[in-house]
């Protein structure tokens, strides 16, 4: 049984890893960039990084409270690639169009870089098993088997060139939200 336990945990980790590179990575971008060119004020990402940080340290302590270990889930580190969007956007001299595709890269190449650091830091997966049996998971929770042998056996490598890709169009569309957003206010302001 504990052989089973520690695949699933290995697994849950790498597969996690990946994914929620990509995904928070995106998540991140659209986001920071938002409130970012929202404001005008290089440091506003920064700032949203660590809301959302605070964010995520509650939704830890709930799936702890659900009985997984601590650290199954870790807090994932915004803040840095928060700061690189942030010195992109100052360095330009406030230019849109470099924060997106700059600072997007930036974004999706740092984010799972920083975040590796949180799987040097968890404890060993076979030393989880032998303490948390693996949960009984309804089947849409079930870890896939993870693929990463095809990539050179490195999460990092996959999470960031999938991260660096996808953040630019994610960022042009967190700008363009910016857009919206000014027009929504217009048509407010207009028809009051």
């Amino acid at each position: 049984r504990n052989a089973g336990d520690y695949i699933f945990y290995t697994d849950w980790m790498w597969t996690s890893f990946v994914v929620f590179s990509v995904s928070q990575s995106t998540m991140l971008a659209v986001g920071a960039i938002y409130y970012m060119l929202f404001t005008g004020v290089p440091g506003t990402a920064t700032y949203y990084a660590t809301i959302m940080t605070i964010y995520t340290w509650v939704a830890k302590g709930a799936w702890f409270a659900l009985g997984y270990p601590y650290d199954f889930i870790v807090v994932p580190v915004w803040i840095p690639s928060a700061m690189l969007l942030d010195l992109t956007y100052w360095a330009t001299r406030r230019n849109k169009h470099a924060a997106i595709i700059i600072g997007g890269t930036l974004v999706g190449l740092s984010f799972p870089l920083f975040n590796m650091v949180n799987l040097l830091l968890v404890r060993d997966p076979l030393e989880v098993a032998f303490k948390y049996p693996r949960p009984t998971l309804p089947a849409y929770m079930t870890p896939i088997e993870p693929q990463v042998g095809k990539f050179y056996n490195s999460p990092v490598a996959l999470g960031s060139g999938a991260g660096a890709v996808l953040t630019v169009p994610i960022a042009a569309l967190g700008a363009k939200l910016n857009t919206w957003t000014y027009r929504w206010m217009a048509a407010l302001n207009s028809s009051t």
